[in-house]
């Protein structure tokens, strides 16, 4: 059982009626809200001349950071390319048949993981020692970091798409190359690409099929 301060209990409590409230009064998102998300969403592959200001970027970033993650450890990294000298650093790291799509992006995010991630846990899970747990194992710091930041990625794509923007995540490029050239000298390794920017809508395919609901499901 954790002990908690009375600042502590003061602050749970608070929370608790923030919540409840935004429960009780909140409305579940229209179907067309929805479709934005997910039901009529695509995945990107040419773009619009239209800018995202860093102030986009910012915006993203502070929504996407209230994502659950374990123990809120938060180990995703983003770095976000703009600059045309940035852009080519990351080219020669590119699948040939995704390089006119990367490149043609308004901004580019490399989403990577911290493995060094619990050297912040003194802040983001301030009532209970958790940093021994992942620094004592490097197999479970491992997964955990990369997990964790995928679900963040995740996040971040739902945001882009929440704030009227689309995606273009992807994965074919050399992490290699993108480590070396965006996290050298880090402990941070790379997970995947997400451009993201206004969607040309002349440049998308047909939806490819999904699994229907008894092909990946049971319930038991």
């Amino acid at each position: 059982m954790i002990e908690l301060s009375e600042q502590q209990k003061k602050a749970v409590a608070e929370a608790q009626v923030t919540f409840k409230n935004l429960k009780d009064n909140a409305k579940k998102l229209n179907q067309e809200q929805m479709n934005l998300l997910f039901g009529e969403a695509r995945s990107m592959n040419g773009w619009q001349d239209k800018d995202v200001s860093d102030e986009m970027v910012k915006s993203i970033y502070e929504l996407t950071k209230m994502g659950p993650t374990s123990t809120n450890c938060c180990p995703a990294r983003f770095k976000f390319i703009k600059s045309e000298k940035h852009k080519q650093l990351l080219k020669d790291a590119l699948l040939p048949n995704n390089v006119d799509k990367v490149m043609s992006a308004p901004v580019i995010a490399v989403i990577g993981y911290d493995l060094d991630f619990s050297d912040h846990m003194g802040k983001l899970f301030p009532h209970m020692d958790v940093a021994p747990m992942y620094k004592g194992n490097q197999e479970f710091n491992y997964s955990a970091a990369f997990r964790n930041s995928s679900l963040q990625g995740a996040y971040f794509m739902m945001v882009c798409r929440g704030l009227g923007l689309d995606c273009g995540p992807m994965s074919g490029f050399s992490n290699e190359l993108v480590d070396k050239t965006f996290f050298e000298n880090t402990n941070i390794k790379s997970n995947f690409l997400c451009c993201i920017g206004y969607g040309d809508s002349a440049k998308i395919f047909q939806r490819l099929p999904r699994l229907d609901f008894d092909e990946a499901c049971e319930i038991i």
